[in-house]
């Protein structure tokens, strides 16, 4: 694509970044080769190599929260984020939650308030970072899922070792962010900031 304009997503400007406002739901990298999408819970705890599934295998629930991915798909060198976008850092994610006020308050500016999507409290939601924050829960190691509505979980690019990557955490239980090192093999939904 060259020096073509960025593929256009929904955004939201925080302070001075730039964040796509719904969660990625792409099934091929940016170079257009395909990502498997794997439903198999046994096929899936052995990944090593991207992937990606709907939140119990439904793909209505890809329609509200995006795909699931694992990080070797986020980590993929042909390209998980859409030209002229890439995935967060964890300094990207840092500086999110320091535009916000830091880490005690900057989950609930980031949740779609209400108990629609997050089970209840849904504590501290504003969501006036425009962030639309929704929980769409996760894809454990062993391919089994989290409980819809607890919490929304995205990665970041940056691994913390070799078995786990910093991702970034909103519960319906605090208006807090949680910066977590995840088991590479969960499956998150993801994010994007325009490069």
């Amino acid at each position: 694509l060259g020096m073509s304009a960025p593929v256009a997503m929904p955004t939201i400007q925080i302070g001075n970044q730039l964040w796509s406002k719904e969660n990625l739901d792409v099934a091929f990298y940016r170079n257009g080769d395909p990502i498997p999408q794997v439903t198999d819970p046994t096929a899936w705890a052995t990944l090593t190599t991207g992937a990606w599934c709907y939140y119990n295998n439904d793909p209505e629930n890809g329609a509200i929260y995006g795909k699931l991915y694992n990080w070797y798909a986020v980590n993929d060198a042909r390209g998980l984020a859409p030209h002229g976008w890439r995935i967060p850092t964890d300094a990207d994610w840092n500086t999110l939650t320091i535009t916000l006020g830091g880490s005690l308050t900057a989950g609930g500016k980031m949740k779609t308030p209400g108990t629609t999507r997050w089970t209840t409290p849904n504590t501290g939601a504003t969501n006036e970072s425009g962030f639309a924050g929704l929980p769409g829960s996760y894809r454990f190691i062993d391919g089994s899922s989290g409980v819809i509505g607890e919490g929304g979980y995205w990665w970041s690019s940056t691994q913390d070792n070799t078995v786990t990557a910093w991702n970034r955490t909103l519960t319906s239980i605090g208006g807090n962010i949680i910066r977590v090192n995840g088991n590479k093999r969960y499956g998150f939904s993801v994010r994007c900031v325009r490069d």
